[in-house]
């Protein structure tokens, strides 16, 4: 099956162009938002890491490895498609247009996180794996027969493809010819688990081949790839072709989250020989004349402020309301939860 499907590349390890078909492509534009929205993700991710050690924010699932895959796919979705997100997929909802305070909110505990910025239909990173493949299929569905050339694109991870979930959404899309991408970040891990470990299947990809669905096997860490295959998906959907698979094969540098050490069960060489993503971008834009020393430093510059403006908007947020913990389960609060929340508030006057 790994022969049936190759993993497709654009740029190789040294940042040198494969196919010379994508030259003209590849404008200066583009290569710049790719570099302004990977630095700007990770500079991001990193500060969420600092963060949570000092304190600052809750449990942090980091994604550094994972910015092409992330950026590279959200850059292909129209402002009106759909995006259902796990809980490791805040860059790519980040380049979509989430608001970076708001995204920092959701991983301090608060409500205010989950929700979207008005007009973009982003759903809120889903922990449970794989429940929101349904929820995108789903979605898919309801704009095709609303008659809109809307599409919407679900992420998960490799862990997500042994869920019943993965097949019922794969089964509903194929069946209903929905316009949804299914983008499957192969990080190689599912927590703890090797790849190779949960699957006798050697690739993901392979997987579309039960319900007919086109798939393609792409490298994770090649931006332009990503963008490019993730379009033609998107085209396709909007063309009423249906659903596609992508597996995107990446490497996630750290842990699973700031409570994981991957020490345990990762060799401490293992993934040393992959080139992230940023370094290959920045060796293409170096050797085909897009580096420009003192615009990065200015990308980097402003990226650094416009998070720590968050970091600061985020601290200085209104203080929680205890009724956040009870009013958003039940439409109709039973009994017990309503005496509970009671209890709670007389709880807090007596303190």
């Amino acid at each position: 099956m790994e022969d049936r499907f190759p993993i497709k590349k654009i740029i190789d390890d040294e940042g040198n162009l494969l196919d010379e078909t994508y030259k003209d492509r590849l404008d200066e534009q583009l290569i710049r938002r790719f570099y302004y929205h990977m630095t700007r993700i990770r500079t991001f991710d990193r500060k969420a890491k600092n963060l949570q050690r000092q304190g600052r924010i809750g449990t942090y699932p980091p994604f550094e490895g994972q910015e092409a895959a992330q950026v590279g796919s959200a850059l292909a979705l129209g402002p009106d498609d759909w995006m259902f997100p796990t809980y490791r997929d805040h860059g790519a909802m980040l380049t979509f247009g989430s608001d970076m305070t708001r995204t920092f909110l959701y991983w301090n505990g608060r409500v205010e996180g989950c929700v979207p910025p008005d007009g973009k239909n982003i759903f809120p990173a889903a922990v449970p794996i794989a429940t929101q493949i349904p929820h995108a299929a789903g979605a898919a569905w309801a704009e095709k027969r609303k008659g809109t050339n809307n599409i919407a694109i679900a992420y998960f991870g490799d862990g997500a493809t042994s869920e019943g979930d993965f097949h019922e959404g794969l089964n509903f899309a194929s069946v209903f010819q929905t316009p949804t991408i299914f983008f499957n970040q192969n990080n190689r891990y599912a927590i703890s688990v090797p790849f190779e470990k949960q699957m006798n299947s050697k690739t993901i990809a392979q997987k579309a081949v039960a319900y007919d669905i086109p798939s393609i096997r792409i490298d994770g860490n090649d931006c332009f790839v990503v963008y490019f295959e993730t379009l033609k998906a998107v085209e396709r959907a909007r063309n009423g072709e249906g659903p596609t698979l992508i597996e995107a094969v990446t490497w996630r540098t750290g842990a699973h989250t700031t409570a994981d050490d991957p020490t345990k069960y990762r060799p401490e060489d293992q993934g040393v020989d992959i080139i992230e993503p940023m370094i290959r971008l920045e060796r293409f834009m170096k050797n085909y004349g897009y580096w420009n020393e003192e615009e990065i430093t200015q990308t980097k510059t402003q990226v650094e402020d416009e998070v720590d403006a968050a970091v600061k908007s985020m601290e200085e947020y209104p203080n929680a309301k205890v009724d956040d913990l009870f009013d958003h389960v039940f439409a109709n609060p039973p009994k017990q939860l309503l005496e509970q929340k009671d209890a709670y508030l007389e709880l807090l006057r007596g303190k």
